[in-house]
């Protein structure tokens, strides 16, 4: 079965696709890109119908000026603990955006790539303007799977 729950047809095979997706952060605070990196991987995820199951592994980049903490550490606290994930940071462009944070992941899905949906949110939507404007998700939805994962 794929992650749709329907069986892939011969015309349809599983193939490994990235997902992109970045967004900014207020500040360079712990708190502040755990925040900002759920948002930004749920939103993904959610739009997307990704199963972690189905990912084959995600890598995390922050531009140089966000470095208090390991974005990947937002996909633990939404229950990815069996993903491979990877921290870097992006190269140092002029005048590029700051306060970045961008995701790629690995996904293992039936889905055509015009199929994919991309999410650029809050200033990173700069970045890619051809892009949709993916509709928020409530801040509530993303505790509610956090409290679901949380360790006691």
């Amino acid at each position: 079965m794929t992650n749709n729950g329907r069986s892939p047809s011969p015309l349809s095979p599983i193939l490994c696709r990235g997902v992109r997706g970045a967004t900014t952060v207020a500040s360079n605070e712990a708190e502040a890109i755990f925040a900002a990196t759920r948002e930004l991987l749920y939103t993904m995820v959610r739009h997307n119908d990704i199963q972690p199951e189905d990912v084959a592994s995600a890598y995390f980049t922050t531009t140089p000026d966000i470095n208090a903490a390991y974005p990947a550490t937002a996909a633990r606290q939404l229950g990815w603990l069996d993903v491979p994930l990877l921290c870097g940071h992006e190269m140092s462009v002029p005048n590029s955006l700051p306060r970045c944070i961008r995701i790629l992941l690995h996904w293992n899905t039936s889905k055509n790539q015009q199929e994919i949906i991309h999410v650029y949110l809050h200033d990173a939507h700069s970045l890619r303007p051809d892009q949709e404007t993916i509709p928020p998700i409530p801040a509530e939805e993303i505790e509610m799977v956090m409290a679901l994962h949380k360790q006691p």
